[in-house]
C-alpha cells in the first residue's frame, strides 16, 4: 500500500529526500546489473545456437523495466512513508539525484528512470519540471567513443577485413579465409582504387535472434564514409558472413521500428548512438535508443523531439492519410512522421472487440518478434498539448469518438493514453497514388509481408489494403492490430462446396462458421485493387490461398521451429539461400508482360475447391 507509515514524520525534507534518492539509486544500479546480465548472455547463446533462449532472455528483457519500476514503488513507499507524495521533498529528491548521477556512464537513463517512478506516483499530467527532468542533461557524446579502429589508414584490405571477423564473437569460423575474400569483393569497388583507408567497428557485436551483426564505417581519402556491417550466422559446421550491407538504407532497415531490438553489452550508450548516428544520419537518436533495447529513454527522447518540434513550427495535428479507423482515431502533424493513435470508446459493427483486448494485441506486437512488418508502438500517458495546435477536424473526431480518452479544454487538450508510432502511407493510397510500376511492386511486397508474419508465428485478422503502409524505405509493413491473432490460434479451412443450388444463390454463408475460422480463399476480395494488378498479385502468392500452405507453417512452428526472417534483401547475402516460405520473388521488369499476357492456371479462384476433410 502506498504511503503507509514505516519512517519517522518528523525527518527534515532533506533527511528524507537524500533516504529516497539513495532507495532509487540501489534500484537503478539493481536494473542495469540485470538488463546487462540478460543482455551479456547473448554472445554464448549465439555461439552455442541456444535460439528458444535467445528469445527467452529477449522477453525476460522486455519485461525488466516494468518489474523494476513496480519493485522501486514498494520500497519507496516504506522508506518515504507519509511523505511519498510529498512534492517538497520530491523537488528535493530531484536536485540530490541529479547532483549525484553527474558523472555516471549512463546518466541519461538513470535519469528516465527517475522520471518513471515519479510519474508512476503523482500519475503527472503533462509534465512536472519540478519533480522530473524534462530537458536533457546529458551533452552529445563524440561519435569515436563509441567505436574501435580495426586498422588505420593501410593497403591491405583483407587484413583490414579480417581484424573486423575477430571482433568478439567467440566461434568456429566455417571458412574465415574465403569469408574475408567475399567481403573484400563487396567492398573493393565501393573504394575506386583508393588504397588508404581506414575502418572503425563498434566494440561489440550487437545480437538479435538468430543474427550477430558486425556494425562499423569505412573511410577512404578519395570518398565520404560508408556503412560496413557484416551479418554472421552460425550453423552446425561454423559460423560464416551470410551478408554485406554497405548502404545507409540497408542499416536502417537493419535498425528499424518494425524489428526487434538488439542485445548489444555497452556502457556508454550515449556514445554507442552517436557512433550509430554517423552511420546512419537520418535515424532519430529516439529510435537508435531503443533499438539497442533501452525503450524507456526512447520513448523520453522521442518525446522531447515532438514538443521540440511544436515550439519551432505552427504545425496542427491533422488526421492521418487514409481511410479512418474504426477502433483507433489516429492524427499527426504533416511535417513529421509520427502518428498519434488513441482508442475510440465504442467500435462500429463488424468489429466486436474491446478497449482491453486491443490493448492486450498491442502489448503482443511489442514482445513479438515483428519479423520487420509490424509497426512498434510506443505507449504514452497524459501528454498535454495546446489546443490551437489541433485541427478542428480532429477535435471534432475525438471529442465525438474518445471523449473518454481525451479532455478537451479550452486551452489545452489532455490525451490520457496512446500509442505514438512512425507514420507510412497506406497501401491503399500508395496504390491509388503512385505508377503502376510501383504500386504492383508494393502489393507484392504486401503478399511477403503476410508471408513474414505467418513464419513469425502472426495472422494479421483484417487484411484490408488500408491496414497496410509503405515505409520511408519502401518496405509493406502492417499497423491495424486490433483483429491481429496468433498463427496457432486459426483454423484454416477450404470454402465447402453447395450441396443444393440455392446454397450458392445464398447472401449469408451458408455453412457453418466457428471462431478462429479463416478461409484463405476469400482473400481476393480484400485487396481492392484494380483486376490487373489483382490478378498479378494472385499469380506471385497463389499459396496464401491454399489452406494446406498456412497448416504446414502452423505445423513447423507446433515442432518447435524458429524461422528467421533475414533483415536485409536476398542480393545484400553472400551466397544463395532459398528463401523460408520457398518463395521465388519476381523481377519488376516483367510485370507490364504479366499483367496484359492472360493469367496461365489462374482463374476465378474457384476450381480447385474442395471440402473440409
Amino acid at each position: 500500500m502506498i504511503g503507509r507509515p514505516g519512517r519517522p514524520a518528523g525527518r527534515s525534507v532533506r533527511r528524507v529526500a537524500a533516504a529516497g534518492v539513495a532507495v532509487i539509486g540501489r534500484a537503478f544500479d539493481r536494473y542495469r546489473l540485470e538488463f546487462t546480465t540478460i543482455t551479456a548472455r547473448a554472445p554464448d547463446r549465439f555461439a552455442r545456437r541456444e535460439w528458444r533462449e535467445v528469445h527467452e532472455d529477449a522477453t525476460l528483457r522486455l519485461d525488466l523495466y516494468r518489474r523494476s519500476i513496480d519493485r522501486l514503488e514498494e520500497e519507496i513507499a516504506d522508506e518515504l512513508g507519509a511523505r511519498v507524495r510529498d512534492r517538497a521533498v520530491w523537488v528535493e529528491m530531484k536536485r540530490l539525484y541529479s547532483a549525484g548521477s553527474t558523472e555516471r556512464a549512463d546518466r541519461e537513463l538513470a535519469e528516465t528512470f527517475f522520471n518513471s517512478i515519479t510519474r508512476r506516483l503523482f500519475s503527472t499530467v503533462g509534465v512536472d519540471s519540478q519533480c522530473e527532468f524534462v530537458a536533457r542533461q546529458v551533452e552529445p557524446q563524440e561519435p569515436s567513443g563509441g567505436a574501435r579502429d580495426a586498422a588505420g589508414f593501410d593497403g591491405d584490405l583483407h587484413r583490414v577485413v579480417g581484424r573486423v571477423l575477430d571482433t568478439g564473437l567467440g566461434v568456429v569460423w566455417e571458412d574465415r579465409e574465403r569469408d574475408v575474400g567475399l567481403v573484400v569483393d563487396r567492398v573493393r569497388p565501393l573504394l575506386e582504387g583508393d588504397r588508404e583507408i581506414r575502418v572503425e567497428m563498434s566494440p561489440h557485436p550487437f545480437y538479435r535472434g538468430a543474427g550477430a551483426y558486425l556494425v562499423g564505417r569505412v573511410e577512404s581519402r578519395s570518398r565520404p564514409g560508408f556503412p560496413l556491417v557484416l551479418a554472421v550466422r552460425n550453423g552446425s559446421a561454423g559460423a560464416w558472413v551470410d551478408a554485406v550491407l554497405l548502404e545507409e538504407r540497408d542499416v536502417s532497415i537493419l535498425f528499424s521500428y518494425t524489428r526487434s531490438y538488439f542485445h548489444v553489452v555497452v556502457e556508454r550508450p550515449d556514445r554507442l548512438v552517436a557512433f550509430l548516428k554517423q552511420i546512419i544520419p537520418r535515424k532519430r537518436t529516439a529510435e537508435l535508443y531503443i533499438a539497442i533495447g533501452f525503450d524507456k529513454h526512447g520513448k523520453t527522447e522521442l518525446y522531447r523531439d515532438l514538443i521540440d518540434h511544436l515550439a519551432s513550427t505552427d504545425d496542427v495535428f491533422e488526421p492521418t492519410p487514409g481511410t479512418p479507423g474504426m477502433v483507433m482515431a489516429s492524427f499527426g502533424l504533416p511535417s513529421q512522421d509520427l502518428v498519434l493513435k488513441v482508442i475510440r470508446d465504442r467500435f462500429p459493427p463488424p468489429k466486436q472487440t474491446t478497449r482491453r483486448v486491443v490493448m492486450e494485441r498491442y502489448r503482443l506486437v511489442s514482445r513479438h518478434d515483428r519479423a520487420g512488418r509490424l509497426i512498434d508502438a510506443w505507449e504514452f500517458e497524459h501528454l498535454v498539448f495546446d489546443r490551437s495546435r489541433f485541427s478542428a477536424a480532429v477535435l471534432d473526431d475525438l471529442s465525438r469518438t474518445a471523449a473518454r480518452t481525451v479532455d478537451i479544454g479550452a486551452d489545452t487538450v489532455v490525451v490520457h493514453h496512446a500509442y505514438v508510432e512512425r507514420g507510412v502511407t497506406p497501401l491503399n493510397v500508395f496504390v491509388r497514388t503512385q505508377p503502376f510500376e510501383e504500386g504492383a511492386l508494393a502489393l507484392l511486397d504486401m503478399g511477403s509481408a503476410v508471408k513474414d508474419l505467418a513464419l513469425s508465428g502472426i495472422f494479421p485478422g483484417d487484411m484490408l489494403l488500408k491496414n497496410f503502409g509503405v515505409t520511408r524505405s519502401g518496405r509493406v509493413v502492417f499497423y491495424d492490430y486490433d483483429e491481429l491473432a496468433l498463427l496457432s490460434s486459426i483454423n484454416f479451412r477450404w470454402l465447402p462446396v453447395p450441396i443444393h443450388p440455392e446454397d450458392e444463390l445464398s447472401s449469408d454463408p451458408w455453412w457453418g462458421v466457428g471462431d478462429g475460422d479463416v478461409f484463405p480463399e476469400e482473400l481476393p476480395a480484400f485487396l481492392g485493387v484494380p483486376p490487373r494488378l489483382r490478378e498479378h498479385f494472385m499469380a506471385t502468392h497463389a499459396d496464401l490461398y491454399d489452406p494446406g500452405t498456412w497448416r504446414s507453417i502452423q505445423n513447423r512452428l507446433a515442432a518447435g521451429e524458429i524461422i528467421e526472417i533475414p533483415p536485409y534483401a536476398p542480393e545484400r547475402r553472400l551466397r544463395r539461400c532459398r528463401p523460408p516460405f520457398d518463395v521465388e520473388s519476381r523481377d519488376v521488369r516483367d510485370l507490364e508482360s504479366d499483367i496484359e499476357s492472360p493469367m496461365s492456371g489462374i482463374g476465378d479462384g474457384n476450381e480447385n475447391l474442395r471440402p473440409d476433410t
